[in-house]
């Protein structure tokens, strides 16, 4: 078999976990067709206990310890060295000195970088093919923070938008291939990197429909008579941070009054503070990290996507259309996602269309129909096992 290295930002474990669906299925789907060493970073103690599932998965590989709160620190370092910040955030020496040594050891033919930040570490890496998954134009996201932040932080973010950008149009135009998460995003970059348009493509993402299905029966986690609006991600992300506050104080309590029986359910690891405190609202509840969110969305009537700041995929919109849950998305979150508006996928600008379309749907059942639809598209156009294989072409080209 062939060698192939691997390194994605985070560990690529468990495969239902935000960032992660994406970058477990590439390491699965090559660990199947090549010999694949690893290495990468574990920011979670949690996700200590998932190494040697990964570790099975591969021929050699290679877990640092990331202290976030280091880490942010020695991001610092990019304010002097005109970089990103991002860069020297996953910057580390160890994980440095085993990549290189690798590659001195064995014949690694091609390197699928996760996540711009690490093609730091193969920028000089011989003959072997390289391929970087920025995912999402991330440069993008930094230059939106911007727009929404006071100052100071403004300043960073915009600096941090343009360094980053940079950045990824020299990662681009030194590696083979860059791949992004969906057509517009892929779109985007051949925009802003007009010079590596013609080697830029897109892999979207896929949803195990199995593991989310409808199918199953699953214990209500809600209280009896609750008519249930739930919103899903890591509630420590800003852009879900800003997303739930905006809903919880902007649009729910229209929805609230009108259906004192209605509740909005934040489910997610590691509610931000600001998230914690939306739990004095009447009729919101913060449940913090959860065993599964399946239940949380198979016993809800609606799933909302009110994400102001978004880029790419929103792996918690298909999640919840593969549950057969009719969705309500912004603009931003439904933006990459195939799916017909009105009847598979409910797109709502500004608070009182949320507002519409939700007591809409609480007062017909048109969200029965609409939440079947929406699972038929995700089995339609969603399925790793033909998205991911795209890969192969590129690696291979």
């Amino acid at each position: 078999m062939q060698d192939v290295l691997y390194l994605p930002h985070r560990i690529p474990y468990p495969p239902n976990k935000g960032d992660k669906v994406r970058s477990y299925h590439f390491l699965k789907y090559l660990s199947v067709r090549y010999r694949v060493h690893l290495a990468t970073f574990v920011d979670d103690a949690d996700d200590w206990q998932h190494v040697e599932t990964v570790r099975k998965l591969c021929g050699e590989s290679h877990f640092v310890r990331l202290n976030p709160v280091l880490a942010r620190i020695s991001s610092l370092t990019g304010l002097i060295r005109r970089a990103p910040l991002s860069l020297f955030y996953y910057r580390d020496e160890r994980l440095q000195r085993w990549v290189s040594e690798l590659l001195n050891r064995l014949p690694v033919k091609y390197i699928v970088v996760f996540s711009s930040v690490m093609a730091q570490y193969v920028m000089r890496a011989g003959e072997a093919r390289r391929i970087v998954d920025f995912v999402d134009v991330d440069s993008d996201k930094w230059k939106q923070y911007a727009l929404t932040k006071p100052w100071p932080l403004s300043l960073i973010y915009k600096r941090e938008a343009e360094q980053l950008l940079r950045y990824e149009r020299e990662v681009a135009q030194a590696f083979d291939a860059s791949v992004f998460v969906s057509d517009a995003e892929a779109k985007l970059f051949r925009q802003l990197a007009p010079e590596s348009a013609a080697k830029t493509y897109a892999i979207h993402n896929g949803v195990d429909a199995e593991y989310f299905s409808p199918q199953r029966d699953y214990v209500n986690p809600y209280g009896v008579a609750e008519r249930v609006l739930v919103f899903t991600g890591a509630m420590d992300y800003w852009p879900n941070v800003d997303a739930a506050e905006w809903f919880a104080r902007k649009i729910f309590p229209a929805v609230h009054a009108r259906r004192p029986d209605s509740r909005f359910y934040i489910v997610g690891a590691r509610p931000a503070p600001a998230v914690m405190k939306l739990a004095e609202l009447a009729g919101v509840v913060v449940t913090g990290t959860v065993a599964d969110i399946r239940p949380y969305l198979a016993h809800a009537e609606i799933a909302v996507a009110p994400l102001r700041i978004a880029r790419g995929i929103q792996n918690k919109v298909l999640e919840a259309m593969a549950m057969a849950k009719p969705v309500i998305a912004s603009a931003e979150a439904a933006e990459g996602i195939s799916a017909s508006v009105g009847e598979e996928l409910l797109v709502a600008v500004g608070e009182d269309q949320f507002i519409s379309k939700i007591n809409s749907l609480l007062e017909d059942d048109n969200g029965v129909a609409m939440g079947r639809a929406g699972r038929e598209r995700v089995l339609a156009d969603y399925s790793w096992d033909t998205n991911i294989g795209e890969i192969e072409s590129l690696v291979k080209a």
